[in-house]
Formats: structure tokens, sequence, C-alpha cells
């Protein structure tokens, strides 16, 4: 039992290694409406990126249950699982922006040949994420709240672009999505945020007190009306929310 927590991060690891292989496969499809605008088609195949992404994180939940479940926690485990973070959470998001911000250049004249420099900006995400899980495997005070915005969130954040891209029918969000200035935006806030020192709750119940326990129960609720109002679109927001309560509740 010792090495099950072991496979479940080995597995977070390899869904975010499928996750990056479905980013990379995709091509870019322009296309024009019947009023003659022009579109980005976004490969299908962006979305089970996105899926795999989901899954990892599923699975990134279930080793710490398991290793606590069984005792069979280690200094190994903690080192592993913070290198499989890296891959699934940071790597691979970063590779849908990087897509992203090829698909936003190619909207414009001569886009196609968009100088690199233009699209490095993306691997701000993994080196982000590679600092602070560094950083939080030498502080034991982390265990029930984090010092800046753990790479999970972010991955999951970013996960929700081509699911949000691809089943949106709204194409203010949709031109919104596909904005450089967007994505640079979104690639500095989220970076500056795992890096950060602000205080972040960590989504683990520590005992069964309302009081304790009440941002975690107000975001889980909030989540799942969002989720059924606003489907894909409602993740950024829950991103939103789970900052502005972990702010507010601080302690």
């Amino acid at each position: 039992m010792k090495q099950l927590p072991n496979i479940f991060t080995l597995l977070n690891l390899l869904f975010g290694c499928i996750a990056i292989v479905f980013v990379l496969q995709n091509g870019i499809g322009i296309q024009y409406n019947a009023d003659g605008a022009q579109y980005i088609e976004l490969p299908e195949k962006m979305v089970l990126a996105s899926l795999f992404i989901g899954i990892a994180a599923l699975v990134d939940f279930f080793d710490g249950f398991v290793a606590r479940l069984f005792n069979a926690g280690s200094e190994m485990g903690k080192q592993l699982d913070s290198l499989a973070d890296v891959v699934s959470f940071g790597v691979a998001p970063s590779m849908i922006i990087y897509q992203f911000l090829r698909f936003s250049f190619a909207r414009e004249e001569n886009g196609m040949d968009v100088n690199i420099l233009w699209l490095l900006p993306a691997f701000l995400i993994p080196l982000a994420g590679a600092y602070r899980l560094a950083r939080f495997n030498i502080d034991p005070a982390q265990q029930f709240g984090f010092k800046g915005m753990p790479i999970p969130a972010v991955g999951l954040l970013i996960a929700s672009f081509p699911l949000i891209y691809w089943y949106s029918s709204n194409e203010t969000i949709n031109s919104i999505l596909l904005n450089k200035w967007t994505l640079y935006a979104v690639v500095l806030l989220v970076s500056w945020l795992m890096v950060s020192r602000l205080s972040i709750m960590a989504l683990k119940f520590k005992d069964f007190t309302l009081k304790n326990n009440l941002p975690k129960i107000i975001l889980l609720l909030i989540s799942i009306v969002a989720i059924l109002l606003f489907k894909w679109v409602a993740v950024p927001l829950i991103f939103i929310l789970y900052i502005l309560l972990s702010l507010w509740y601080k302690k």
C-alpha cells in the first residue's frame, strides 16, 4: 500500500503528458462565415487536452487522499507529486496558451509567420508554478492554507479555455479568449498569483465545524449554481470567487 499514492501521482503525470500530445496535434483552421467574417476553427483535439488535465486534477486529489487514508505519505511522494504537477498543470496549460496565442496571431496579416518571441510568455506559467511548488515543499505551514495560488487551480482555469471556445456560442467571449492581450494578461496574472504570498485557502477539511469550513461550503454551493447556469464559462468565475473568498476569510 505504500506505493499506491505514488501510482496515483504517476497517473497524474501520464494524463498531463497525454494532454500535451493532444495540444501539439492541433493545426490552425481559418474559416469564413456567411457574412465573410474570418474566424478560427479550434480543432476538437484540444478539448481532449482539457479533459485530460481535468482527469489529472482528479487523480492529484486522490493521491493525497490515499496517502492520508493508508498513512503512506513520504518525502519521495511529496517531491514526485510536485514534479507531476509541473507537467500536468504547468507545461500542459502553457501549451494551450501557446496555441491560443498562435490562433490569435493567425487572424492578423502575416500572422502565420509570427516570431516565436511573441509566444514564449506562455511558458512563464510552468516557471512560476515550479518556483511555487519548490517553496511549498520546504514550508510545512502550508498544509491547510497556501501562500500563493496552487498550480492545479491555474491549470484548471486555463484548461477551461478550449472548452469555453468550443462550446460557447457567444462571439464576444470567444473574441476575448483569442485576444492576445487578454492571453498575456492571464499569463502575467496567474504567474504572479502563484509566486505571490497571498493567503489562499486549501480545499481540505481539517475538521467538520461550520466556522472553519464556511468559505469552502460557500465556494462549493456557488460553484454548483454557476456551472448549472453558465456551463464552462463558470470556471473562470469560480477561480475569481476562490481568490475573493480566500482573501475575505484569511486568518
